[in-house]
């Protein structure tokens, strides 16, 4: 991948999916942005030319698994020691493979894309992390790969003018004032200024906090302790929807002005639900949680918003050039990378331990 200036559509991963989101982005439907699939393509790893694989439409379910037992399984994530302990937002780790034959049992046309997608990402990683479904997931299976690398809290965490951004924002935009705070705060009367100036503060002391552990093992002990606190972990959730939030009015002025700008933005604001800021954040942003998750294009002001490379393997996708997507297409050099595994581009799950012989 280039490191250059941002490509045109054709330069992006998928090729000419680039050219067909550009073509529909001006659509009224508020659906996902997605790139169709190709029949065929090169593997990510290796350069070896893949039998042509469909993965068939999105609805089709395995014969031997009801479609209510899989949702169950994927929304709900129970600690195994029993009912009484708190819910697990992030599962403990289970073998790759294993996962796959528990997950996909049949011999579907989509099963076996499954399978096999699984087996490529296997060649990276050996282990898999579960993410708990409910509509938070993309931002919940990021944050929670940020936060657990071993690294220096990001530079722009350190930025006192981080938590007068809330302020600042809404007395000169005041339709952020329609913001809707997640489930977990309704009927609350704190004060949206508060709550948002808070969730930031809480973001950064958080994370402050685990890049000062000195041990791997210490720093994933304390992120997994972190999102078992539903209180805390839906606060993060809030500060980082707003720093979407903030970023998407930074490009949104920056467009308006005649600036270079990523060439997703472009895209974001020609969706006829999200034409401008205050759009993005009624139709998408306040469904986050609610109603829906982040689609394709909100990825990309995603990875914007925590300045890390989302990588992403669509196993739907798989033999074709977008099985591996990276978010944004072409980042700075100096941006950490989040690896994030993805069946069908809603539901987000986590792989973990990189195979001794390979590495990012």
């Amino acid at each position: 991948m280039s490191r250059g200036t941002m490509p045109q559509p054709g330069a992006w991963p998928g090729g000419s999916c680039g050219e067909k989101l550009a073509r529909e982005a001006g659509a009224a439907s508020p659906g996902p942005i997605r790139a169709a699939a190709r029949e065929g393509g090169k593997a990510a790893a290796g350069g070896q030319l893949l039998a042509p694989l469909r993965c068939p439409a999105e609805h089709e379910e395995d014969m031997y698994r009801a479609a209510d037992e899989i949702e169950k399984e994927k929304e709900l994530l129970i600690h195994e020691r029993g009912l009484s302990e708190p819910k697990l937002s992030v599962a403990p780790e289970m073998d790759i493979m294993d996962y796959c034959k528990k997950e996909w049992r049949g011999n579907t046309q989509k099963a076996t894309c499954m399978k096999k997608g699984y087996e490529e990402v296997s060649q990276k990683f050996t282990s898999i992390r579960r993410v708990r479904g409910d509509n938070y997931c993309a931002l919940r299976a990021t944050l929670f790969q940020a936060m657990s690398q071993p690294a220096a809290l990001p530079s722009w965490l350190q930025d006192p003018e981080l938590t007068l951004l809330p302020e600042k924002l809404i007395s000169k935009y005041s339709w952020i004032k329609q913001w809707q705070l997640g489930l977990k705060f309704e009927g609350k009367s704190e004060a949206l200024v508060d709550k948002i100036k808070e969730s930031l503060t809480l973001l950064r002391k958080k994370w402050a906090g685990l890049a000062e552990l000195r041990t791997a093992e210490a720093r994933q002990i304390a992120c997994d302790e972190l999102f078992t606190n539903e209180e805390e972990e839906y606060s993060l959730y809030e500060a980082v929807k707003f720093l979407m939030l903030h970023r998407a009015i930074e490009l949104y002025d920056d467009k308006e002005k005649g600036k270079d700008v990523p060439f997703f933005s472009v895209l974001l604001f020609a969706r006829d639900t999200s034409s401008d800021p205050g759009q993005l954040l009624r139709n998408h942003l306040n469904q986050v949680g609610h109603t829906g998750g982040l689609e394709q294009i909100e990825m990309f002001l995603l990875a914007y918003a925590v300045r890390h490379t989302i990588q992403v393997y669509r196993l739907s996708k798989y033999s074709t050039e977008e099985f591996i997507t990276v978010y944004p297409t072409d980042p700075p050099r100096d941006w950490p990378v989040v690896t994030l595994i993805a069946e069908d581009d809603r539901h987000y799950n986590i792989p973990v331990r990189v195979c001794e012989e390979t590495s990012l």
